[in-house]
């Protein structure tokens, strides 16, 4: 199988709460988030989400579709949001927040194995276009909740 880590760093003029709210609820994020497909419920989890079950899709710049199912394994509220993943990716997500004044800081490690056979196979040589391709993602998810959150703050002040 192919290795990759990535990091990835987010920055909102965001209160924690909000942005955490934001992540922590996979179900809507096809809403804000260009490339995420579809999320589906398979098990709830706990009345905090521990242990709930997701299964999602996401398209990419590149021509091929991910499926894989994300786990709960460890909240702490506003501040890490962990899930272990199976399919066709294998490993685990991390997100971490922080919150300095009136800016919340996010932090997420995705260090996963590629199960699908020409993935692997093609990993020494796309393994930069794979990268690229994340970052892609990563950022296209940045600028969405970047105008999810913009889009409640201006609720807020209107109401």
């Amino acid at each position: 199988m192919a290795h990759y880590s990535f990091v990835t760093h987010w920055s909102f003029p965001a209160p924690v709460e909000a942005v955490w709210e934001e992540i922590v609820h996979p179900l809507e994020w096809p809403k804000w988030w260009p490339g995420v497909e579809q999320v589906v419920e398979l098990e709830p989890g706990g009345v905090d989400g521990m242990g709930g079950l997701h299964r999602s899709v996401w398209k990419s710049v590149l021509p091929y579709r991910l499926r894989f199912d994300s786990r709960v394994s460890r909240i702490e509220r506003c501040k890490i949001y962990a899930v272990e993943v199976t399919g066709q990716l294998k490993g685990r997500g991390l997100w971490s927040f922080s919150a300095v004044p009136e800016v919340t800081q996010v932090r997420y490690d995705w260090d996963v194995e590629a199960t699908k056979w020409w993935m692997t196979l093609l990993s020494p040589l796309a393994r930069p276009l794979f990268a690229w391709n994340h970052d892609v993602v990563m950022r296209r998810g940045r600028e969405g909740l970047a105008r999810r959150l913009a889009a409640r703050t201006a609720g807020q002040q209107s109401g």
